[in-house]
C-alpha cells in the first residue's frame, strides 16, 4: 500500500469539505437535533421519576453519543463513494493505479476524521447541556470507539458494495444500512428488553451489541466487562473480512464488466 496515494485521496475528499462548507451540515444538524430530542427526553425523565434514572440518562446520552462513531464511520466510506459518483470522479479514481485497500484507507481516514468533529461537539453539548460526560466511561472510552469504528467501516464496505451492485438508485442505503441493525444492537436499552427472546440471539451476533451492553454497564458499576470486550473484538474481526471480502469482490466484477462506466454517465 502507497501511503502517498492515500494521502492524496485524503486531500482529495477533505478538499471538498473545504470548498463547500454546505457539506459540513450534515456533520452538526442531524447529531444536534438527535441529542436536543433525546437529552431533553432525559431530562424529562429524570425530574419525574425514581431514583434509578440518572443512571438510565447517562445510559441514553453515552449510547447516542457511541452510536454516532458507528454511523459517521460508514457514511465516511459509502459517502465518500457517492461524493465519487456525484462529481462524475468515480472513473478518474479508478483508472489510475489505485488499489482496493489503499481507496478503502483513504475513506476509513475520512471516517475517522468526521467522527472526531461529530463526537467532540457531541460531547461538549452534553456536557455543558446535561452534565453528562463521556469521560465517565474513563479509558474504556478508547476501546469502545475503536470496535464502533470497526464496525462502521464494514458497515461502509457493505453499503458501498450494494450501491457498486444494485446502481444509483440504491444510493438511499448509504444512509439506511446502520439503521437496519439499530433496533437489535441494543444502544439506548438493554438485550434483556429485545422482545421475542430469539431475536436476543441475532443480537448477541452484532459487535456493537457487546460494545454498548459494557459502555452501559461500566457507567452503572464502574467494572469493565472483559468477555463482551473480547466477543465484540472477534464479531469485528469476522465482519471486517466479510465486508471486505464483499466490497472487494462486488469491485472487483463490476470493473471487469466495465460497470463503472454507468456511474459516470448517469
Amino acid at each position: 500500500m502507497n501511503p502517498r496515494i492515500v494521502s492524496a485521496l485524503v486531500l482529495r475528499y477533505l478538499y471538498l469539505y473545504g470548498r463547500t462548507p454546505m457539506r459540513l451540515i450534515e456533520l452538526i444538524f442531524w447529531p444536534i437535533v438527535e441529542l436536543l430530542i433525546w437529552g431533553y427526553l432525559s431530562m424529562y425523565l429524570k425530574e419525574h421519576a425514581g431514583a434509578a434514572i440518572p443512571t438510565i440518562v447517562g445510559h441514553l446520552l453515552g449510547g447516542i453519543i457511541l452510536w454516532d462513531v458507528i454511523f459517521r464511520a460508514q457514511q465516511g466510506v459509502a459517502i465518500s463513494f457517492l461524493e465519487d459518483v456525484w462529481t462524475r470522479n468515480l472513473l478518474n479514481v479508478f483508472v489510475a493505479p489505485v488499489r482496493n485497500m489503499e481507496y478503502l484507507a483513504a475513506t476509513f481516514i475520512i471516517g475517522f476524521f468526521r467522527i472526531l468533529v461529530t463526537v467532540t461537539m457531541l460531547s461538549v453539548i452534553s456536557f455543558s447541556l446535561y452534565q453528562f460526560s463521556v469521560f465517565e466511561m474513563h479509558w474504556a472510552i478508547l476501546p469502545f470507539f475503536g470496535n464502533l469504528l470497526v464496525t462502521g467501516w464494514a458497515l461502509g464496505m457493505i453499503s458501498t458494495a450494494l450501491i457498486l451492485r444494485w446502481g444509483q438508485a440504491a444510493e438511499s442505503l448509504a444512509w439506511a444500512v446502520p439503521f437496519f441493525i439499530q433496533p437489535f444492537t441494543a444502544v439506548v436499552y438493554p438485550v434483556a428488553m429485545i422482545k421475542p427472546e430469539w431475536v436476543q440471539y441475532v443480537a448477541q451476533a452484532l459487535p456493537s451489541t457487546h460494545v454498548f451492553e459494557g459502555m452501559r454497564e461500566m457507567l452503572s458499576h464502574h467494572t469493565f466487562n472483559w468477555p463482551h470486550f473480547f466477543w465484540a473484538c472477534g464479531l469485528n474481526v469476522v465482519f471486517l473480512g466479510v465486508a471486505g471480502w464483499i466490497f472487494s469482490s462486488t469491485l472487483n466484477t463490476t470493473r471487469k464488466r466495465g460497470l463503472l462506466t454507468k456511474f459516470a454517465t448517469q
